[in-house]
């Protein structure tokens, strides 16, 4: 995990402009990194080589001799708007899982298995503290992928940032052997959908979710919320679950076909990524009750449930394609993991839809 920083000259005493007077504390940010090195080292897997500090991380490929061809798998993303939420909360070891999510079950959908990761961090001023939990939040999310942080950034981008702004991204890579490559081409009529609960709304949709609750109803994130058990900033802070492990798990245990990761788009639209054509994903409404936070954004922003679908996760955070004759040794298997997972919908000829997959009935009460 490098945070790299320009390197400003010794002063030489002048009244000249410098780099610590345009707001940027090289020092600060030296603290960050010290702060943070224990945390990374944790995440450290076999193949990782070198320590902190260097302009790449390394990562030893000859630990892919033992495939017979090798796939590497890559994906990027941040957190999008919820790191507003944690801003305002002061609350930052957390918003590392969703990163950690958003990016390694991108890569564990095509089955491959996640390797390493780098992030980049970008604030308004180095607070080092906040720094080190943010990369504290993201190697704990790294250890729960299986995966190693071997590299990072941190920016410091005084004038364009407030002094509390920040934001978060990352990339990571997976591999995952030719012949076990999942997808639309493993995908046939007839088989199930099986769907994996959300921990929450995930990293997802929080434009939205910001405009309702915050600006519109004006609801404090140290209130209560009864239906909710717990306070408005813990619900939306809730980490996003990471499934890499366990999707992983799956794939060593029962037979399956394809995963979709259910991000922002919704259930529906990611569903549809992965359904080949001529066939259509069916899933069934009634198989599951959103958990109340959905409804707490539907309802307070009188919200249509076909919007709210196209942006929330409606509390299904990973989907599962498998023959009907794994859905019981996929069940027991997701269930040995602690995944709450069931039967949610087949896929059936595309027919006369337009689209690849479609929510049909009314959610269960």
């Amino acid at each position: 995990m490098s945070a790299v920083f320009d390197q400003s000259p010794p002063s030489t005493g002048t009244t000249g402009a410098s780099y610590a007077a345009a707001g940027v504390d090289i020092e600060a940010g030296d603290r960050a990194v010290e702060l943070m090195k224990e945390w990374v080292k944790k995440t450290q897997r076999p193949e990782v080589l070198g320590g902190l500090g260097g302009f790449a991380g390394l990562f030893d490929a000859s630990a892919l001799k033992r495939y017979e061809r090798p796939l590497l798998a890559s994906a990027t993303d941040g957190v999008g708007t919820k790191v507003d939420i944690a801003r305002r909360m002061g609350v930052y070891d957390t918003i590392g899982h969703d990163l950690v999510a958003m990016v390694m079950d991108d890569i564990v959908v095509c089955g491959a298995e996640p390797l390493f990761m780098t992030d980049y961090i970008c604030v308004g001023k180095v607070h080092p503290e906040r720094v080190a939990a943010i990369v504290k939040g993201i190697a704990e999310g790294c250890v729960l992928a299986g995966c190693a942080l071997v590299g990072g950034e941190t920016a410091e981008h005084p004038g364009l940032l407030g002094p509390d702004d920040f934001d978060v991204a990352g990339a990571g890579t997976g591999v995952v052997e030719a012949d076990r490559l999942l997808g639309a081409e493993r995908i046939r009529q007839g088989d199930a959908v099986i769907a994996m609960a959300a921990s929450g709304l995930h990293s997802n949709g929080y434009s939205l979710v910001r405009h309702v609750l915050l600006d519109r109803a004006d609801l404090g994130l140290d209130q209560h919320i009864e239906e909710l058990g717990r306070t408005l900033g813990e619900e939306l802070l809730e980490p996003t679950k990471i499934y890499s492990l366990d999707c992983l798990a799956l794939t060593r245990t029962a037979e399956v076909h394809a995963f979709s990761h259910i991000t922002g788009g919704g259930l529906a639209a990611n569903l549809a990524r992965v359904i080949p054509d001529g066939l259509h994903a069916v899933v069934d409404r009634s198989t599951w009750t959103p958990a109340p936070v959905f409804d707490l954004v539907g309802r307070t922003g009188d919200v249509e449930r076909l919007e709210l679908e196209k942006t929330l996760n409606m509390g299904v955070g990973m989907i599962a394609i498998v023959p009907e004759q794994s859905v019981d040794v996929a069940l027991a298997a997701l269930a040995d993991r602690g995944v709450e997972a069931w039967p949610a919908g087949e896929i059936t000829d595309r027919g006369d839809h337009e689209t690849g997959a479609a929510l049909v009935g009314d959610y269960a009460s």
